[in-house]
């Protein structure tokens, strides 16, 4: 990370274990990360718990895309960080909540490290970390946060009883009323700068003297969040001068890239296995790809449908999905061979039997190779004017994106009306948001609302995961003997 000269080695001879105590203790589930990580990690735990944060920021970051409620957030952000980033109050005797803290005061770090880089990361990452704040704040244990926040400093002074009846006429505007004549209100008031509150400002939530804002205790997370924004955005421009140390080291900065990535797709687990639990052959393929694929695949299939070909890149994007959802290899050759029915036997098996095989991990390496996630086919191997891979969302222009997904979805529900809603979350570059979108429209004839994602909210992040899920809600209504085909 630095130079010889600059590094600082830990030397176990030279630790105190008596003060480690101390210095490794988190005594509030809230944290403004004033602090940096002086302790040592591995690799795989700088980058874990940086992903496991991630998980949680980026579906925040979804969530703001699809025009969810706070409520709405507060709950997908809930579940989001029981799966991937547990943090106990101190009250929870039988959870180590000072690893828990540890590992969510690494993870913190690390992903400022990723989004320091420019001023859009900079502006998203206070966004979603502000919002996440927020969810523990109202979550959190009463008397743990009266605690926190006696703990810093937020400029803030009580309102006393002599102030309270002074400006008792004014604060009656604010719904804030004496118990009766000459007795003051019961209710907290805090005076604070009104540069801290300009939110509360603007609607008129609080009461202006002489510079001051007076605010109800209700509005005091308005303050607390304030604060934390402020914290958190010189901090990282603080963290942005300095990265340029970190720039020889390629371990880390492969890393740091790859999560900074994450805003655009999402953070997705690969998947290695058929989606279905049953094998698909391949003459099911033209039927599944109607039904159920995203549009990425949808296009892959139709473009290898019409021209009995596909690119390299085409080949492995789709060659892959298939593998996962279940395509044995023996099917997945004669899938191929099928499709590319403009060939004769020996150039199939000479030039493309080989890597299919390969993909399968039978040849080469013997690698089993995963599908590739949304992230991936973002950001990789981006496509030329005749090529059929990639996203649609988006490689395709605005014009053939509407007209592909009417001709693709139509049939499942998808109408123009329809259109405006994905193409605003495609212009503002939430690609994954405006195929769950799809996913949910054409779905909704099975009972998906809006908001629901693919499960819980969940934004698509995998095509497999699409194609599962679709699958799953079919075989669902299957069995469902109210359903009536």
């Amino acid at each position: 990370m630095y130079n010889n000269s600059e590094r600082r080695k830990f030397d176990p001879a030279k630790f105190d274990s008596s003060k480690s105590a101390n210095l490794f203790e988190w005594p509030f589930r809230l944290n403004f990360y004033d602090k940096s990580p002086w302790y040592e990690v591995s690799l795989e735990d700088f980058e874990r718990y940086a992903l496991d944060r991630l998980r949680v920021l980026a579906e925040i970051e979804s969530s703001f895309a699809r025009n969810r409620s706070w409520e709405e957030l507060k709950s997908v952000t809930t579940r989001q960080c029981k799966d991937h980033l547990p943090l106990n109050s101190s009250s929870a005797l039988t959870v180590d909540t000072q690893t828990e803290r540890r590992n969510d005061h690494l993870g913190h770090f690390v992903l400022r490290l990723a989004f320091c880089r420019s001023e859009d990361l900079r502006r998203r990452f206070v966004k979603a970390e502000t919002a996440l704040f927020r969810v523990r704040y109202e979550s959190d244990d009463t008397k743990e946060r009266e605690l926190f926040l006696q703990s810093r400093d937020f400029k803030w002074t009580e309102v006393n009883s002599e102030e309270k009846l002074q400006y008792a006429s004014e604060l009656k505007g604010l719904g804030i009323q004496q118990p009766e004549e000459g007795v003051p209100t019961t209710e907290r008031l805090y005076k604070v700068r009104w540069t801290q509150v300009p939110d509360l400002v603007n609607k008129r939530r609080v009461l202006l003297k002489d510079g001051w804002a007076y605010v109800p205790s209700k509005e005091q997370l308005s303050i607390v969040l304030r604060a934390f924004e402020a914290n958190l955005e010189n901090a990282l421009d603080s963290t942005a001068r300095s990265i340029m140390r970190m720039d020889g080291d390629t371990r880390l900065t492969e890393i740091l890239n790859h999560m900074s990535r994450g805003f655009v797709a999402g953070v997705a687990s690969e998947y290695s296995g058929p989606a279905t639990g049953d094998e698909i052959r391949a003459d099911m393929v033209d039927d599944l790809a109607k039904r159920h694929f995203p549009l990425c695949m949808r296009n892959l299939h139709e473009c290898l449908m019409r021209d009995r070909h596909l690119k390299h890149f085409g080949r492995l994007q789709y060659g892959l999905f298939l593998k996962v959802l279940g395509l044995s290899i023996d099917e997945a050759i004669a899938f191929w061979r099928k499709s590319f029915s403009n060939l004769t036997d020996d150039k199939f098996n000479k030039e493309y039997k080989y890597n299919i095989r390969h993909s399968f991990g039978l040849e080469g390496k013997r690698a089993n190779y995963p599908a590739k996630s949304c992230q991936q086919i973002l950001l990789s191997d981006k496509p030329g004017p005749s090529d059929c891979h990639g996203c649609p969302y988006r490689h395709f222009s605005p014009d053939n994106l509407q007209t592909s997904l009417l001709a693709t979805y139509s049939s499942q529900g998808l109408t123009s009306t329809d259109l405006a809603e994905v193409m605003r979350t495609v212009k503002e570059g939430h690609y994954h948001v405006a195929c769950t979108r799809v996913f949910e429209i054409t779905h909704a004839a099975a009972g998906v609302k809006k908001g629901d994602g693919i499960g819980e909210g969940e934004s698509v992040t995998h095509p497999n995961q699409y194609a599962a899920k679709s699958i799953e809600i079919e075989k669902a209504q299957q069995k469902d003997p109210m359903v009536v085909e």
